[in-house]
């Protein structure tokens, strides 16, 4: 029980400490590419037979039941331009992973092992056209690790949670006008989600896709007496530097102190509340309920009627 304990902690403090643990895998290309750990739940041998859905993405390959629950199976090697999965005829794997509140299974090829890299050691790639991938990071054996963007891949596969209705939404009357928010993700799908619902609430809004790029802005418009952001809403999971180091770093400026700052991210594990906090974030809200966020920043900011 000891050693389970020490882990957990052990684990945890990797997310205060600027570093991320990954399993890498292998697709159809022989590829190696990586997950957060902290998404998985389980990694168990493909079943030959998936039950298909009729009309669905061709990287949807079925449903398949997990604990007594129905959940998509995925062919991730499908899902970024490669070669499908034989998954009837050759040992395969699921990676049963938790995003944005949903459960999905990615068939893979093989796992390989646990890394542990630091977010300055991961790096965004440029002047590469690929939408799918968000980050490299490297081997100790320096072979390529490929981070995707699972976002952008669901919400294509599956359609995960795209809306930006505010149905739940309580604050129809609130003027939004006079916030002007800085939002920080590195994923492309996560910020026209984010635009999307603040422009239909008609909130001003600026975007960054780094940590770094958030923090040349701030400092820039701190140096020209012209900051005007009330308020943060960045990921955690980004290359270079991560959402809870970015709030740290904030936070010893006392200059931003008046900032609120939110942390939205697709790891929806309860405890990133507590670690937000700790980093120093006034709220963690988990991806992407429109009505559910819409209603924090009300809440946090003050507004009224």
């Amino acid at each position: 029980m000891s050693s389970a304990i020490d882990e957990a902690v052990q684990r945890t403090s990797l997310s205060m400490s600027n570093q991320m643990e990954m399993l890498i895998f292998r697709l159809t290309d022989n590829q190696l590419y990586g997950i957060n750990v902290f998404k998985i739940i389980e990694i168990i041998e493909c079943p030959p037979k998936i039950d298909h859905i009729p009309r669905s993405h061709p990287a949807m390959k079925g449903v398949i039941d997990f604990r007594g629950k129905a959940i998509s199976a995925v062919d991730l090697s499908q899902a970024v331009g490669l070669s499908d999965k034989n998954f009837n005829d050759e040992l395969a794997y699921l990676i049963i992973c938790e995003y944005n509140r949903q459960q999905t299974a990615f068939i893979i090829q093989t796992p390989e092992t646990l890394m542990i890299r630091s977010w300055s050691d991961i790096h965004k790639p440029k002047g590469i056209s690929a939408k799918a991938l968000v980050a490299i990071a490297y081997s100790d054996e320096n072979e390529a690790v490929m981070l995707l963007d699972i976002e952008t891949i669901l919400a294509e596969v599956v359609g995960l949670n795209q809306g930006t209705e505010t149905s739940s939404f309580s604050g129809d009357n609130l003027d939004w006008s006079s916030l002007h928010i800085l939002l920080v993700d590195d994923s492309r799908t996560a910020l026209l989600l984010l635009q999307s619902l603040l422009d239909k609430l008609g909130c001003q809004h600026t975007s960054m896709q780094s940590a770094a790029q958030a923090l040349d802005f701030l400092n820039k418009a701190q140096q020209e007496s012209s900051l005007s952001i009330d308020m943060i809403i960045s990921d955690i999971e980004m290359p270079g530097m991560d959402g809870f180091t970015l709030v740290r770093t904030i936070r010893e400026n006392p200059t931003f102190h008046d900032i609120k700052i939110m942390l939205h991210s697709s790891m929806s594990n309860p405890t990133n509340q507590i670690k937000a906090k700790q980093a120093g974030a006034n709220d963690f809200v988990a991806k992407f309920d429109p009505g559910f966020l819409s209603d924090r920043i009300a809440a946090l900011c003050g507004l009224k009627v």
